[in-house]
């Protein structure tokens, strides 16, 4: 049970907050994993590779809760790239597998070392990174710098509420979810009510257990195959 606190008035109050803010901001370095890197985007190198592995996804489904894309040229998704991901915040970064190919995006958004609360954001995983241990590992990555590495105490996940794929990934990597904001923006001319969840500072050990446990090569048969979920492990 939570411990209650109150001030010398006998009005209850949050509870006791240590550490010192703001907390450092995240660092243009690469994380590495046993099965992916996660590097800070650079947009002459990686730019080609992301197009064609992006390109795999021939109908365009996976742009669909994406408010820019589908990109019919490589030449027009660079100029994407470089009008919007070469800022601090969001800060992207690029997943390449165990041979330095692109295979997908993500980003630190909403950066906010004053409250030492951040979001991830802007995933795009190609269908060369979609379910395989690479994208496991890349969210995971990401928390261990958020929360081991700087000491953050919250960390986002928001999606279209209709965006079904995107809230079971959240449930799986140990989201918890918070509710819906209602109209919150609206893109592709169209509405979108926002679905948010977070991990915070005191669930991350627990988390943190579940992934590094899911990674295991014990957790994989000769196929490849997961032995136990990660959503199982997440929610012991």
């Amino acid at each position: 049970m939570a411990k209650h606190y109150t001030n010398e008035l006998g009005q209850p109050i949050g509870s006791p907050v240590s550490g010192d803010f703001p907390r450092p901001t995240p660092p243009y370095t690469p994380m590495e994993g046993r099965f992916c890197t996660v590097v800070p985007l650079d947009i002459n190198r990686h730019s080609p590779g992301l197009y064609r592995a992006f390109a795999q996804d021939a109908d365009g489904h996976n742009w669909t809760y994406l408010p820019y894309g589908p990109f019919g040229a490589e030449l027009e998704f660079e100029d994407w790239v470089r009008a919007n991901c070469a800022d601090a915040d969001p800060m992207f970064h690029t997943v390449l597998d165990r041979d330095e190919t692109p295979v997908g995006l993500a980003s630190f958004l909403r950066i906010a070392p004053a409250a030492g609360s951040i979001e991830v954001g802007h995933i795009h995983f190609s269908p060369l990174l979609q379910r395989t241990p690479m994208s496991t590992e890349t969210m995971y990555l990401m928390m261990r710098r958020v929360f081991d590495e700087l000491g953050y105490r919250r960390y986002e996940w928001k999606c279209d509420a209709l965006n079904a794929p995107s809230r079971n990934a959240a449930e799986r990597l140990g989201f918890t979810f918070e509710g819906i904001f209602r109209q919150a923006t609206h893109y592709k001319g169209r509405n979108r009510d926002t679905a948010w969840y977070s991990i915070i500072d005191s669930e991350w050990p627990r988390v943190r257990d579940a992934f590094e446990t899911w990674l295991e090569p014990d957790n994989f048969d000769a196929s490849g195959q997961q032995r136990q979920s990660l959503k199982a492990r997440a929610q012991t």
